[in-house]
């Protein structure tokens, strides 16, 4: 039996987007040998706890929408877009199951920021007018070698990588990023010429939590490291079991 792997809607409102965006990622997660279990945004919590109870991991996807600064304790800068409150939340749900019972988590663009927020991190609003990089980052889905990002010796992520490919050239749609990692979260990889944070991994051996500001979904037909990301998770869910949670009884 296939690890089952809940991935959210990217959005709760644009329904085109979400026809354009999730088929690359559930290609993906099946290429690997997972079966994908889609969360709708509209459920309520004890609904989605139920599906998620079947699941081994979480994927994380990108999102037309902003995370809310006001979540890492920010005002809203103009640049700043709109926010997706109802994929916050579940976001949030998936997250916390996953971190209660150490699931394997794939974050990947938004699903990265997100990732981050929720563990105390920090973001740039809009990088553009916050970082003033002269790379750009949002050539969007047709451009799939935006810039080369360096990998951090020692992390999951270097572990993946093809001999010939150190400083891997990656695809690039996002205007939000990182700015400062969230607890226990170590950077992964980032953008040479800027400096701007593109990858980060939790720092804890046994739980699988790797989160990419790139879009390896789209480059998993022509790039040996984005099939290698997917398959290094779903290996992972398979492995994965439920912590047993030992309770000590009183002697009568």
């Amino acid at each position: 039996m296939s690890a089952r792997i809940a991935i959210p809607e990217p959005t709760s409102s644009d329904s085109a987007y979400n026809q354009r965006s999730l088929p690359p990622y559930l290609a993906a997660l099946h290429a690997a040998g997972a079966t994908p279990v889609l969360i709708p945004l509209h459920e309520r919590p004890d609904r989605v706890a139920r599906l998620l109870a079947a699941t081994h991991g979480v994927l994380l996807p990108g999102s037309r929408y902003d995370i809310e600064p006001e979540r890492f304790g920010e005002a809203r800068i103009e640049a700043c877009g709109p926010a997706d409150p109802a994929r916050t939340a579940v976001d949030e749900l998936l997250l916390q199951d996953a971190f209660n019972l150490q699931k394997p988590i794939l974050g990947i663009c938004h699903g990265t920021q997100s990732l981050n927020v929720w563990c105390n991190g920090t973001l740039y609003q809009d990088v553009l007018s916050q970082v003033g990089t002269a790379v750009n980052h949002t050539p969007g889905r047709e451009v799939a070698e935006a810039h080369p990002v360096q990998i951090a010796p020692g992390t999951r992520l270097a572990w993946l990588l093809p001999p010939d490919a150190q400083s891997p050239k990656v695809n690039s749609s996002h205007h939000q990023a990182i700015r400062t990692p969230g607890d226990n979260l170590r950077i992964a990889a980032v953008s040479p010429a800027d400096g701007v944070i593109e990858a980060v991994e939790l720092a804890n051996p046994a739980h699988f939590v790797v989160a990419v500001q790139w879009h390896p979904e789209r480059t998993c037909t022509s790039s040996e490291f984005s099939r290698a990301l997917f398959r290094a998770f779903v290996r992972a869910t398979e492995a994965w079991r439920p912590r047993i949670v030992e309770v000590s009884v009183a002697a009568q």
